[in-house]
């Protein structure tokens, strides 16, 4: 899978390197992305998802439940993408 938030649909963004002499070559900014356990209780299950920092925030915020449902809504992720553990 690639380096894209589940929750939130952030990715990498190319940019520049901008050396001391001003010179710019190409690089890319990747997502603060890490691999996070959660135990949805709607399902009664585990579930891992690929986040980031700012979806960890979000899903402090509104509830797990109701993030997952705002990302399939805005088609970050669907419900097969969402690896079930047990």
């Amino acid at each position: 899978m690639s380096k894209i938030c589940q929750i939130t649909g952030k990715k990498a963004m190319i940019g520049n390197n901008v050396s001391h002499s001003k010179r710019r070559t190409k690089r890319t900014f990747d997502a603060n992305l890490f691999t996070k356990k959660f135990y949805y209780v709607e399902q009664d299950c585990w579930i891992v998802l690929k986040i980031s920092a700012a979806g960890l925030r979000l899903i402090n915020k509104v509830g797990l439940d109701r993030a997952i449902k705002m990302a399939v809504a805005k088609g970050y992720c669907t419900f097969k993408d969402i690896q079930v553990i047990g």
